[in-house]
This record gives structure tokens, sequence and C-alpha cells, in this order.
């Protein structure tokens, strides 16, 4: 039995079958619903409202009864007076009759800001896929050679490629037409001087390539000119595979409570990439057929889902992946839609949760060429990736980060999309706040209605390390409630917190705080990470690190004094802190342009040591210690200044 169901205010409204969820039937109806848990029930952040009533207009009779019962995992997130206004948990209720559903603001997903761009980078020229133009000798009654013999004994004879050469065989069921269109001269697309992908009649100038960076959270992809190294567009998306979970550990468990899981979230990145593939060479004045050679980099569990390999075991100790090595793939095996004989490159997995991103982001930056400076690089995501070490030696761990830093398990989280709080200022003295919302340029209180929705992940940061040297919250984490100031109360839990958007100011009709639990939330977060880099120093016999290189949008964008005051990287001169834009997105372009990159690649991720922090014996110790701002008692020399001002 199927019932209408129609969300407002997108209008969007199609029948669904019955026992489906409101966030199932979102996805299907294509309504952008905020889910930071993939469903599990335990973020709250895809809360709706039933409207009920019949509704002549759309001709349908909504009802709470169309819904099945309240849960007791609804009552956690909802007041008594949000209950009686017919509130409910888009991925609790399922739908049992026609029901018309509002989105409010704080629950509707919006357009994210995806930093595409990284640094600018010097590198070589020498992709996979070059173009020959050859004129073949005509076939004739005394010389009996086929015409993929002759176009190879060609291309030997004029360029030195090897006599041994293969031809994809969708390129050879086509080649006789082909190379007989202009009278044997023809220009032959090779990859790795090994297969014939494409052949062409006549002289032909185009060979273009596509570097993607697939993220949990976002995707972002280059179009490149492989024969000058010239980006032509870059774009960027959400990852579709968000309404299955906005963390690897949530899509893992995806994959293995659902029998079709894998396939579905497998469809939704391919689905993705031939969506950047088809817009991006439209701007371009191409087509996605003019593409003859792709390279995506991900994490781990992302590169299996992309390719198809069973995740589950990533996510379980050992936590050994399915395969670890680079891999060459025919765009046509895994759907994407380029050129038919196009091939696909992944760079190498280094570990069960390190994967080719972090090799991506090492042969862009190249720590492992610098001679004595003592390099420590954290790419913060949903999941982050830290390095340390020079050419003698390079260590490398990850450690679970994302979920607080970038707005979940923070009441008032949010992505970094227009109407998040993105930079946050305290006065130490009144504890008035001045911050600046996404897609406004003043600040509050200049500009008095802000529209805020939330506050992501830079904003998060800001606001901790302003509350903390306020000294609203002690270095323990703990509200110092002895202030007098409107904005630090009690909530309507009776927990404490403290007022960053008065309701009136925002877009949601409500004001936007920070709790004890969003502190503590960071206070894991950024404990991981401290430890993390520790463990890599100690492993290292190095007592501090001469350079902190933060990579990835999220490194890009957070104040780096605000993030050393909550400690969340080791000491270092603050002048010596560096945000290099998305790192991995540069790495998937070099190993697009130039194939030696590609080998490097191999190199590193063998030689780079993984340390699983995890299981050393003081682990929990150290993260506890780790849990104080900035640290219960490792020095912070180059912010001592800062550290003194709090404690007078």
């Amino acid at each position: 039995m199927e019932h209408q169901v129609i969300f407002q205010p997108s209008g969007r409204r199609g029948r669904i079958q019955e026992g489906a969820t409101i966030l199932e039937a979102s996805h299907e109806l294509g309504v952008e619903i905020e889910s930071v848990c993939g469903g599990a029930k335990v973020c709250g952040k895809c809360a709706v409202k039933i409207e009920e009533g019949y509704f002549e207009k759309f001709g349908i009779d909504s009802q709470m009864s169309h819904l099945s019962p309240l849960q007791e995992e609804e009552k956690d997130f909802f007041t008594s007076a949000d209950l009686a206004d017919n509130f409910r948990l888009a991925c609790v209720a399922e739908i049992k009759g026609d029901v018309l559903v509002f989105v409010p603001e704080e629950s509707r997903g919006a357009k994210q800001v995806v930093l595409e761009t990284g640094k600018e980078r010097v590198f070589t020229i020498n992709p996979a896929v070059k173009q020959y133009y050859v004129e073949m000798t005509p076939a004739t009654l005394e010389d009996h050679r086929g015409d993929f013999e002759r176009l190879a004994e060609a291309l030997t004879e004029e360029y030195g490629l090897p006599r041994n050469m293969t031809i994809d065989y969708e390129m050879l069921s086509r080649l006789p037409n082909v190379v007989r269109e202009e009278g044997w001269k023809v220009t032959a697309t090779v990859w790795n001087n090994r297969e014939i992908l494409l052949v062409e009649p006549g002289l032909s100038a185009g060979c273009y390539g596509l570097a993607i960076d697939i993220g949990t959270t976002t995707v972002a992809a280059y179009l490149c000119d492989l024969k000058t190294g010239n980006t032509l567009v870059v774009d960027s998306m959400m990852n579709p595979q968000v309404r299955f979970g906005e963390d690897v550990l949530s899509r893992i468990t995806y994959a293995m409570m659902n029998e079709d899981g894998l396939q579905k979230m497998h469809l939704a990145i391919i689905d993705g990439v031939n969506t950047l593939a088809q817009r991006m060479t439209e701007k371009a004045g191409l087509v996605p057929t003019d593409i003859l050679e792709v390279t995506l980099v991900f994490n781990t569990a992302m590169h299996h889902i992309a390719l198809g390999i069973e995740p589950k075991y990533v996510g379980r100790s050992p936590f050994a992946p399915g395969i670890k090595h680079s891999r060459n793939i025919k765009a046509r095996r895994l759907g994407i839609k380029v050129n038919i004989a196009a091939n696909v490159h992944t760079l190498p997995v280094e570990a069960g949760f390190v994967g080719p991103d972090n090799v991506a982001v090492l042969i862009a930056e190249e720590p492992y060429k610098q001679r004595e400076e003592i390099r420590l690089i954290i790419d913060i995501g949903t999941n982050g990736e830290i390095d340390l070490g020079n050419q003698d030696r390079l260590l490398c761990t990850s450690c679970a980060t994302g979920p607080a830093l970038e707005g979940a398990q923070i009441k008032f989280g949010m992505r970094a999309a227009p109407g998040a709080i993105e930079k946050i200022r305290i006065n130490p003295t009144t504890k008035e706040v001045s911050y600046k919302v996404i897609g406004l340029d003043d600040w509050y209180p200049k500009i008095k209605q802000t529209g805020a929705r939330g506050i992501c992940g830079s904003g998060i940061i800001d606001v901790i390390a302003e509350m903390f040297k306020a000294g609203i919250i002690e270095p323990s984490g703990r509200f110092n409630m002895k202030i007098d100031s409107p904005r630090i109360r009690k909530g309507e839990d009776r927990k404490s917190e403290y007022v960053v958007a008065w309701a009136a100011e925002t877009s949601i009709g409500k004001d936007i705080t920070i709790t004890q639990g969003d502190v503590r939330a960071v206070q894991l977060a950024k404990s991981a990470l401290y430890v993390g880099a520790k463990y890599l120093m100690e492993k290292l016999n190095v007592d501090k690190v001469d350079s902190v290189t933060l990579a990835g949008a999220f490194g890009n964008f957070i104040d780096k004094e605000s993030a050393m005051v909550i400690g969340m990287f080791p000491d270092c001169d603050l002048d010596k802190v560096v945000a290099v834009g998305n790192a991995a997105g540069d790495g998937a372009r070099l190993a697009l342009l130039d194939v030696n990159k590609r080998l490097e690649a191999e190199v590193i991720a063998r030689k780079t040591e993984f340390v699983e922090t995890a299981i050393e014996p003081d682990f929990q110790s150290r993260f506890s210690d780790a849990m104080a701002f900035p640290h219960i008692k490792d020095p912070f020399p180059h912010i001592q200044d800062i550290l003194d001002r709090i404690k007078k």
C-alpha cells in the first residue's frame, strides 16, 4: 500500500510505500533533511513537524495517527511543548497514511561550502595518457597486416613505443572504419605506453582527465588538460552517500545491516561522479567522452564502497583493507560515464583508516623530501589523519575527530553552509559576543538580524577557545557559573550553556547556544588529535615539531590561534602553522598529470609507518590529560602570554 507524502516548504510530493520512514521518503523525493547519524536515531537533527488536518489544495487528510507511535528515542530530543506541536524524528516515524511534513529551517540540508582549491604547486606534466599522430601505410594486396598491427608498428617506428601494445576491445571494434576515414591518418591515445585507448581520424588536439577527491562529506573534482596541465573547471558537491550516514562507521554499518546497502552506496557515489563529469565538461565546452583518465582519492572506507569492495572488515579489528596497492580499473567496469575505454587510477591504501586521500596529501606536501625540519601534517575531516617526520622517517596515524568538529554531536552544530556562524569573538570583560555568518560580509552586532541557523566547525573551535579565554569555561571544560551574565545560564535540561545568538537574531526562532555537552564533545575530538600527534612524536623520538600543516577544508578555515589555545595540536610557533587548502585534491591532480607521482605514492604508502594509538597501554591516561584546555600538563610556550591573561 502507498500513501501520499508532501514536504513543505519544498513542495516535493509523491506516493511512498507504507512502512517507510519520513527520512526514507525524503531521500526518495529528493528532499534534503539533516541526518548526521545516518538514521541511527542518535543525533536528533532530523526533527520535522507534522501538519494535521484536511488540505484541500493537496487533497489529503494529514494526521499524526498516520504515523507509527512515538518512540522512546524521540522523547530524549523533544520537550513536552515540541511533542504537543507534533514534532517527530524523521528517521523514526514510519508512514501509515497520508501526511504533510514541514521541515524546519534547522533541519533542512543546505549546499555546503566546499574547499576546492589548494595552493600553487610546481609539477611535471607526464600523464599516463598521451596522444600520438601517425600516418599509416595503407593496406594493399601485398601487405596483409591487420589494421591494429599496422597502427602498432607505426607507433613503434615513429615514437619508439613498445611492440607488444594492446588495444581496448571497444576501440578495436571500430578501428577499421576509423583508420580509413582520413586516409590512414589517425591520432592514437595511448595509456602508459601499453594500451591504445582511442583512435581518432586525422589530427586530434584534445586530451583530458578528471581528478576527484571523494571525502566522507564532500566531493571535489578537477577537470584538467593532460597536455598543458591546466585545470579547466573545478566543481564540488555533497557526497550523495551522506543520506546513508555522515561518518565512516555509519556507512559501514549500513552496508552490513542492509543486503543491498553496499550496492546502493556504490551507485550513489558513482552517480555523483557522473553528475560532476557531465556538468564540468559542459562548462568547458566538452562532453564526458572526452575524459580519458580519472584519478580517485578517498579514505579507506570510501575507497571500498566506491569500488564495490566489502567494507565491513575495515570497521572491525584488525581493520584490514581488501587491498592496499593502487589499482587501474576500466571506468566502464565501475559505471563511470566518461570515455568507454578510459582508465580509473586509485592511489594506494596505507592502513585500515589511513587511505589514498592521506597518500595524496603526502605526495602534494612531500614531507619525505624535508631534510631536517620535523613536519606535523594534520588533515582534519570526518576522520583525522596525522603525519609526522621528514626524509629520514615518516609516521602516520588516524583518529576519530570529524563528527563533533563538523557539527554533529553539537546541539546547534551544522555544516559550513549559508547561515552558519563561522567566526566568533567574546569580550573577556563583558562576556558579550560578536560573530560572523557565512554569506554575510559584516559581523554581529553591526548586523542585528543575522539569520543564523547554527554553528559550523570553524565557529565551534572559535567559540570554545573564546569561552576559555574569557573565563566562561575552566581548563577542565566546566562552566564557571559564578559569572554574572545573561548569556551564561542553565538550559531547559538544567545544564550549563552560553548563548551565542539570541532567538531574534536567528532564522530558526531559537537561541543558539553552546552547551556543556558541546564542550565535552569538542574535548573528545581535540584530545584524539593531540594524543595521536604526541604518540607520533614519541615514536620519532622528538619533543617538539618545527611546523604544523593544516590540510583540508576544515583546516583551511579554522583560526590557528584558537586551535592551539584549546590544544588541538602540540605547541609550535604560530608563524609556522600554515593551512594549505585541499591538499588531497592537489595530490589527486598531481597523480593525474604525472605518472611518476603514482610511483612515488606507491613507495611512500609502503614506507610510511602506521601507528595504532588505541592499543597503547597508557592511551586512556594520555587521552584524559589531553581533555584539559590546552593540556593538563604539557607546556605551550608560544601562547603562554594568552594563557597568562586567562589566569588573571
